[in-house]
C-alpha cells in the first residue's frame, strides 16, 4: 500500500499548481525559526547561511523585532504618501545622520531603488539643460535587480536575452579595472552605478584605489556616482554602509534587503544636489515608506548600527575566514570577503554542494556556478562557524 502524501507533499504540488515557476526551490517548506536555525514542516532543523538571501539580519524568532512588528501593527497600517506619518520621517532622519546622505526617498525593493536612483541621477543632467547626457556605466558581474532598467545594468547573457530590447545608454567596464571605467565614462555620462562588493557576482570587493578612481572621473565628467549596498550595506560587511572600508562618498546610495528585517522595504540616500532635482509628481509609490514597515526598519537600524553589533559582525567574519581557510580539500579554491559576506570558490560547480548541505542540516546559497555565497543572519556565533566548517569538510570529502 503506497505511503500517504506528507503536508510537505502537499504543499509543494499545490504551489507547482498555482505559482509561476521562475524559481528551483529547495525540496522541503519551511515553518518556523529561531536565531540562526529555521525548522520545515516534518520538524528537520537547518542552519541558515542565508538569511533570505542577506535579509535576516536579526535572524528568526528575536524578541526585540517581534515587539516592533507588534508595535508597528498597532498603529497605521498604510495611508499613502499623500500624508505624513512619524515612522517614515523618524526612520529618513536616522539614515541621514547615520551616513553622507541630505535626503531619502523610500522603496519597496532593492530593484525599485535602483530604477529610482537611475530616474533621479538622469533628472540631474536634464535640470543642467545637458539633454544628451543620459548613458549609464555599469560593471561586468554586476546584479542590480530584474526589473528593466535594473536589469539591463546587470550585463549576464542568461538574465537579459530573453527581455530584449533593454534599456538604451547602457555601457559596460570591467569591475576594478581603473582604466577600463575611464573608457568607459566621458562627458555623456548620467550616472555610473557599482557594487562596493558584489553579491550575485561572486563576493568581490571594489578597491579603495577603484572606488576613488570612479569618485574622480564622475566629478571630472559631472556624473553621479551611485553606490548599489542593497546586499553589501547595513552592516554586512563590519561596517555600516560598505564605502566606509573606501573612505569614498557616493551621490546615491541604494538599499534594501536587511533595512526591515524582512519585511519589505527599499530607500535611496541622495545628496540635496540630487535631491533639488527631483519636483513634486515626478517619482512616486503608493506603498513606499508607510508607517509600519518603516517603524520596524527604525529599530532594526538602531540594532545594526550600535558598535558593539558591527564588532560582532567583524569577529565572527574573521573567525568565518579562518576556519574556511583550514578545510583541506582540493576542491577549494579561494576564500574572500568583508565581514559576514563571504565567498567559498571550489574548482568545481557548487550546486552539489548545496544539496548535500539540505542532508546536512544547512541552508547554503551560490553566487554563480563556482561560489557557495555565506550571508548568513548577522546574529551567527563561532559555534555556527564550527559546524557548518565541519559539515563543509565532510560534504567537499564525499564529493572526492
Amino acid at each position: 500500500m503506497p505511503n500517504s502524501p506528507t503536508r510537505t507533499d502537499l504543499l509543494i504540488q499545490q504551489e507547482h499548481d498555482t505559482i509561476v515557476q521562475t524559481y528551483k526551490r529547495a525540496p522541503f517548506v519551511l515553518t518556523g525559526g529561531e536565531g540562526a536555525t529555521v525548522f520545515d514542516a516534518e520538524g528537520r532543523a537547518y542552519t541558515d547561511w542565508v538569511a533570505g538571501i542577506a535579509v535576516n539580519a536579526l535572524g528568526y524568532g528575536d524578541p526585540g523585532l517581534q515587539q516592533a512588528i507588534q508595535t508597528a501593527a498597532t498603529g497605521l497600517i498604510h495611508t499613502s504618501n499623500l500624508y505624513y506619518t512619524a515612522p517614515g520621517i523618524e526612520l529618513a532622519a536616522q539614515l541621514v545622520e547615520k551616513s553622507f546622505a541630505d535626503k531619502v526617498f523610500f522603496t519597496n525593493s532593492g530593484a525599485e531603488a535602483n530604477e529610482g536612483a537611475l530616474k533621479f541621477a538622469r533628472k540631474v543632467a536634464f535640470e543642467k539643460g545637458l539633454k544628451d547626457k543620459t548613458e549609464v556605466v555599469c560593471f561586468e558581474g554586476a546584479f542590480h535587480g530584474r526589473t528593466l532598467g535594473a536589469l539591463s545594468l546587470t550585463p549576464k547573457e542568461k538574465y537579459q536575452k530573453p527581455f530584449h530590447p533593454l534599456m538604451a545608454g547602457v555601457v559596460v567596464a570591467n569591475y576594478n579595472d581603473l582604466a577600463s571605467a575611464q573608457a568607459a565614462i566621458t562627458d555623456k555620462t548620467a550616472a555610473v552605478i557599482v557594487e562596493p562588493v558584489q553579491g550575485e557576482g561572486g563576493i568581490y570587493s571594489a578597491t579603495p584605489e577603484f572606488l576613488r578612481g570612479l569618485r574622480h572621473l564622475c566629478d571630472q565628467h559631472g556624473a553621479t556616482l551611485i553606490f548599489d549596498e542593497v546586499q553589501c550595506g547595513m552592516g554586512r560587511t563590519g561596517k555600516l554602509w560598505a564605502h566606509e572600508h573606501s573612505g569614498v562618498t557616493p551621490d546615491i546610495m541604494t538599499l534594501a534587503k536587511p533595512l526591515a528585517g524582512g519585511l519589505p522595504i527599499g530607500a535611496i540616500l541622495m545628496t540635496d544636489a540630487v535631491a533639488s532635482a527631483m519636483h513634486a509628481g515626478e517619482h512616486g509609490s503608493t506603498f513606499a515608506g508607510g508607517a509600519l514597515v518603516t517603524g520596524v526598519a527604525g529599530h532594526v537600524l538602531a540594532r545594526v548600527s550600535d558598535p558593539a553589533f558591527l564588532a560582532h559582525v567583524n569577529e565572527i567574519g574573521d573567525y568565518l575566514m579562518d576556519r574556511l581557510s583550514e578545510i583541506n580539500s582540493p576542491l577549494v579554491k579561494e576564500v574572500r570577503g568583508k565581514g559576514l559576506m563571504v565567498a567559498l570558490e571550489l574548482t568545481v560547480d557548487v550546486s552539489p554542494v548545496v544539496e548535500a548541505g539540505y542532508q546536512h542540516g544547512l541552508l547554503l546559497v551560490n553566487a554563480g556556478a563556482n561560489v557557495i555565497r555565506l550571508v548568513p543572519p548577522l546574529v551567527v556565533n563561532r559555534e555556527h562557524v564550527d559546524e557548518l566548517v565541519g559539515k563543509l569538510t565532510d560534504i567537499l570529502a564525499g564529493m572526492g
